[in-house]
């Protein structure tokens, strides 16, 4: 049976509709929030088709769907029909009651707060409406524990932070499973964020919601009074936990711990705490699914928008008040969970850096206990409602849309910022000298002892005057000594530079903690994974070697002050970087741009052809070089050494040392002539002169020609930067194009989906309007009405097969004027003057007419009404009465017989008939009394036999007279009694007719002569 026949069926077995109950003071029932999509309508249908017929479900449903906001839904009506529950479009302020269903109207966003249904004005466009996040977040925050979200059919991702929500709070999650949906891009991005409970086929939702909901009416299972009782499953709980995830949850808040405890017991249908640890014994894959509800995080970018202004304009400025251009800021985020946070805040530092427009390292480590949610942090990819939390200007520019637009993924910009790595800030070590601390909304679920031994420890990873920021619900307590307050409500702290009063006991391990740290994120900025016997020794080594350390710097610092060349750090162009030492007699400034500092460009006269050359060799082969060259005009000795330096994970381009140092007459080289070089030959000799001379003017031409040459290669490379500037440009042209391409994507799948919704509702409708348009012709068809339908006009709209017995019409009569055809009546030509009269006085008529064939129709013409009583035409029906027509004919002549038979039984004359063969057929009581023979025993008499013998022949000859008249004259005659006697009778003959005018009988009437 296909769906569409399987809803059909159910449409007959409806039983009667539920009468809402009244709505009871504190009363306390699960409220069910429905999101779906595309194809969501026969969703819906397959998940209210599986409620119990006869048992109320003791919730409420609340169903959001991609509507078109230009298109009146007709969701409510076709849901009615498989539900015995009342159904609503909700009205703004709308209260929900118990097993009641309720439907989001187009073209709003909805929320319930306090039990009741407000709609609002949708804020975001039209291709970026989230209709199902927004109710979802609303219903959690409203119902908590009590909410439960259900995803259905449906494309993109909407729903899926709505479900982080839910289950924030405690609530119950159900998926419809994407091999039963027409469209699975919802289901299955809800089922990625791995916070599912049940995924199901529709058909089997109900009966597992209903499970579920019974379940949770009987919570609490661990109420205070039966805590001690308790404690020892909660230990064991505790214990399969640690064995199994290697993580301890004794010390975190009792609350927490019951409160997900019951949830998990609700969900696997657990009637006992003992019974859930039995459980959790034999199924090893729900300590895992404990595990994994135990770190459920509630988070999204820029939560708790007001805190973050805060921060954005107080503690990101400090971040760099202090700090030299250049130098690194750390930053910390624990409790990261899949990394919102995290990116929040290296956005807003991102942002910062581009305001102040210089350079500063900026370094990320976010951290989290979950490993599923770091790898998720890890990929930056995030579901396409983020939308919602995101303002246009930092979606654009700090993601980018997916091809298929699932979602948006992080900019690598961004994404190189941040180190992810699974810790738990409980017993792993710190990281140290951060200039900022996000822990928010983690202690809240954390006990008072460690709570307690957090404060110190950020107090210690955090620099002088650093930045700790917590959640809203979270504060520093009874470590104000430590911290100083830069705003209360958004929960902004900063470390005190002196702090006396700490107990170093609580710190005894933080050094080596944070020595190890350190040196983890020294040996690899993306090693995120770290094992930790392998940093204990190493930090125990960094320990014991401070001293000496220190030591040796301070000795290494005074020889290269006094004996080290002059090093000059640059990159293949020349950039300098770094300079070390005295380099005037190598180099000297530039006239111009003093912002551009290149070695080639810096070099004096002499050094600057030979470092060409040299550096353009260094690299090419990435190898050392030494030269010896003059230079300064005075050709003074240098010796050049070119080293290529060994790159590391954070240097961005290959670099070069260049060395530079005075070299003694003993050490020039060959390579360049020098004086020495030249033939030995007398002072006063005019042919040594003039070949010195020579040779000196050939050395200049080509130190021009090289000049020249290198001059020719920057103008090359500065019209390639140009050239590479201009792609860039278009570049980004291309891309601002590609992001308006993408965003008219999302517009266009999103009216898509809104177009699937309707299509599905308009095709459900036209079914219906095609069986009804099926059941009204064989309804007319089979009662035998001959029906016309005209317009105003009296233009025929449609008719009846039995109509054209009456008009002679054919299909292609529809649309021509009634005044146009012939009618087969008789006798009738006014039919259009009539339903004239019917349309301006809307007074129907009425009357009899008749066929030239004979048959006859009762003729009724009456206003064509449509539902909203507007007139829009006539209808004109002939119902056939021939039958009833020859029945009234035949009463009447039934009665006019009667009356005759009344005037021949009280008449006193004898009348009497008799067929053509001379039988009587009627004797009346007038004829009894003067001839003595009751009417039973004259209807066994011949004529014959009342006539005397000689009168026989004659009499008999006057009858047959009839057939040529119709009355004889009364004549005198004789007539025999029953007695035998014989009377003398005057007597009138009358011959009896048929239809035909045949005669069929005699009737005389006979009276005594005296």
């Amino acid at each position: 049976m296909t769906r569409k026949n399987m809803n059909r069926k159910n449409i007959t077995r409806k039983t009667k509709p539920l009468v809402v109950d009244p709505p009871v003071q504190n009363a306390i029932f699960p409220i069910v929030g429905i999101g779906a999509s595309a194809g969501g309508l026969a969703a819906f249908e397959t998940f209210f088709s599986g409620m119990p017929k006869d048992v109320d479900p003791g919730m409420a449903f609340v169903l959001v769907q991609h509507l078109a906001p230009d298109h009146k839904s007709l969701l409510a009506d076709l849901i009615r029909r498989y539900t015995r529950m009342p159904v609503f479009e909700v009205e703004d302020g709308m209260p929900v009651h118990i097993n009641s269903i309720y439907i989001i109207p187009p073209s709003y966003d909805m929320a319930l707060m306090h039990g009741s249904l407000q709609l609002l004005a949708p804020a975001l466009p039209r291709g970026q409406r989230l209709p199902i996040d927004f109710f979802f977040r609303s219903l959690a925050q409203d119902q908590r524990d009590h909410a439960i979200g259900i995803v259905l059919s449906g494309s993109g991702s909407d729903g899926t932070l709505g479900v982080r929500a839910i289950k924030g709070e405690d609530g119950m999650v159900m998926v419809q499973s994407p091999e039963d949906c027409e469209f699975d891009a919802m289901p299955r991005s809800a089922i990625a964020t791995c916070l599912v409970d049940y995924q199901l086929p529709a058909a089997q939702m109900a009966a597992q919601l209903i499970r579920y909901a019974a379940q949770v009416q009987r919570r609490p299972y661990l109420s205070p009074v039966a805590e001690d009782m308790n404690e020892a499953a909660l230990k064991k709980i505790f214990l399969l936990l640690r064995t199994q995830t290697g993580h301890d949850f004794s010390n975190y808040k009792p609350s927490t711990i019951t409160r997900r405890i019951e949830r998990r017991m609700a969900v696997n249908q657990v009637e006992s705490i003992e019974g859930y640890v039995k459980y959790l014994q034999q199924t090893p894959t729900e300590v895992q699914l404990l595990f994994g509800d135990l770190l459920i995080g509630v988070t999204h970018f820029f939560r708790d928008a007001e805190a973050f202004q805060v921060f954005e304009s107080q503690a990101i400025p400090k971040l760099f008040a202090d700090k030299p251009v250049g130098s690194l800021i750390r930053v910390w985020s624990i409790g990261c969970s899949t990394g919102e946070e995290a990116y929040s805040i290296a956005i807003l530092l991102q942002e910062h850096l581009q305001k102040l427009k210089q350079s500063y390292a900026i370094q990320v480590f976010a951290t989290d206990l979950d490993g599923r949610a770091i790898s998720t942090a890890r990929g930056g990819l995030y579901p396409a409602s983020i939308a919602v939390d995101l303002t246009p200007e930092r979606l654009a520019r700090f993601f980018t849309a997916e091809a298929d637009g699932s979602g948006y993924r992080i900019h690598k910009t961004i994404r190189d910022m941040l180190v992810f790595s699974e810790q738990n800030v409980i017993k792993d070590p710190p990281f140290s000298k951060l200039d900022l601390i996000s822990c928010r909304n983690l202690m809240i679920y954390l006990n008072a002892d460690l709570q307690k031994k957090l404060m110190p420890l950020f107090h210690y990873a955090l620099n002088a005057q650093g930045i700790l920021f917590l959640g809203t619900s979270e504060g520093v307590g009874e470590f104000s000594e430590l911290f100083s307050v830069l705003d209360r409500k958004a929960k902004l702290y900063q470390r005190k530079a002196h702090y006396l009063g700490l107990q170093r006991l609580t710190l005894g391990s933080i050094p080596s903690m944070v020595a190890s740290r350190d040196v983890a994120s020294r040996d690899s900025r993306d090693k995120e994974a770290r094992n930790q016997s392998d940093i204990g020794v190493e930090a125990r080594v960094v320990s014991k070697k401070i001293v000496k350390s220190s030591l040796r710097e301070w000795v290494e610092q005074a020889l290269l002050q006094h004996l080290a060349p002059v090093g000059v750090l640059v990159n293949a162009a020349g950039d300098i970087f770094y300079v070390h030492g005295r380099s005037g007699l190598f180099l000297e400034p530039m006239s111009g741009d003093v912002a551009v500092n290149n070695i080639l460009k810096m070099a004096r006269e002499g050094l600057r052809p030979a470092l060409y050359g040299a550096l353009q060799k260094a690299t090419l082969t990435q190898q050392s070089l030494a030269l010896s060259v003059k230079t300064n005009g005075h050709f003074t000795p240098v010796n050049l050494h070119i080293r290529p330096l060994t790159a590391d994970a954070t240097q961005q381009q290959p670099l070069y040392l260049v060395v530079l140092e005075q070299a003694t007459p003993k050490a020039e080289s060959a390579i360049v002539l020098t004086d020495s070089a030249l033939p030995n030959s007398a002072p006063d000799d005019a042919n040594a002169d003039a070949q010195i001379a020579a040779l000196r003017q050939e050395l200049r031409a080509k130190d021009d020609y090289l000049q020249s040459a290198q001059e020719e290669l920057e103008s090359s490379n500065e019209e390639l930067k140009s050239a590479n500037e201009e792609m860039q440009s278009v570049n980004e042209e291309l891309q601002s194009t590609n992001e308006e391409l993408e965003t008219s994507k999302e517009e266009l799948q999103s009216v898509n989906e809104e177009l699937a919704t309707v299509n599905t509702e308009l095709q459900t409708k036209l079914a219906d309007l095609t069986q009804a348009n099926n059941d009204m012709n064989n309804l007319l068809a089979g009662t035998g009405v001959a029906t016309v339908f005209v317009d105003l006009q009296l233009r025929i709209l449609r008719f009846t097969p039995i109509a054209t017995q009456i008009i002679n019409l054919i299909t292609s009569d529809i649309g021509r004027p009634v005044s146009h055809l012939v009618c087969n009546l008789k006798a009738y030509d006014s039919l259009v003057t009539d339903v004239q009269a019917v349309l301006q006085s809307l007074i129907p008529k009425e009357l009899e007419v008749q066929t030239h064939t004979g048959t006859w129709y009762t003729m009724r013409i009456q206003p064509y009404r449509t539902l909203d009583n507007v007139i829009e035409g006539a209808v004109i029906t002939f119902a056939d009465i021939t039958e009833a027509v020859r029945t009234r004919e035949a009463l009447h002549d039934a009665n006019q017989l009667l009356r005759l038979a009344v005037v021949v039984r009280d008449a006193f004359d004898a009348i009497t008939v008799q067929d053509l063969e001379g039988h009587m057929i009627a004797w009346n009581p007038g004829a009894v009394r003067l001839y003595g023979w009751s009417e039973a025993e004259a209807l066994l008499l011949g004529a014959h036999q009342r006539i005397p013998l000689e009168l026989r022949k004659d009499e008999l000859a006057k009858l047959h007279q009839l057939s040529r008249a119709q009355v004889l004259q009364p004549y005198q005659t004789q007539r025999l009694t029953k007695e035998g006697k014989t009377l003398q009778v005057w007597m009138i003959a009358t011959a009896l007719l048929n239809h035909a005018g045949q005669m069929y009988a005699i009737a005389t009437t006979e009276r005594a002569f005296e």
